[in-house]
């Protein structure tokens, strides 16, 4: 049985600075913008690449904004000169690359607090074209 997870919510207090935050610094898509009714707005982003998007708006979760402190996506370089230069060259906060055994990350928060990282996959992670099996272990 395939499952596929397609849409998260992000909860956010002013939708339009986040709409702007995604769009024009970080880079996601904008896919829609609806407003249903004075309780209901639903505003779609993708990710560049992604099969996976983010919704934020108005009455779509009971989470605090800001509460999100773990979402997490897949970047092919995570250099200065790649994807952590173009986040900050748009005016996004990052942090510098924290090489792990697992990957190697960049983090960054929304206006929110909404916490995210970008992975790049070691060269043995099956994710990245290898076996899945970690010569350094």
């Amino acid at each position: 049985m395939d499952m596929k997870l397609e849409l998260v919510a992000v909860p956010v207090t002013d939708v339009d600075r986040a709409k702007e935050f995604y769009v024009e610094r970080v880079g996601f898509v904008l896919d829609h913008d609806h407003t249903v009714s004075d309780e209901i707005r639903f505003v779609q982003l993708t990710p560049p690449g992604s099969a996976c998007s983010i919704a934020i708006g108005k009455g779509l979760t009971e989470i605090v904004p800001g509460g999100l402190d773990n979402l997490q996506m897949v970047v092919a370089d995570a250099d200065a000169d790649a994807i952590r230069a173009e986040l900050v060259g748009r005016g996004v906060e990052a942090s510098e690359v924290d090489e792990q055994p697992w990957g190697r990350f960049v983090h960054f928060s929304d206006p929110d607090g909404n916490r995210w990282s970008l992975q790049e996959l070691p060269a043995w992670s099956a994710g990245a074209g290898g076996d899945g099996v970690d010569p350094g272990a």
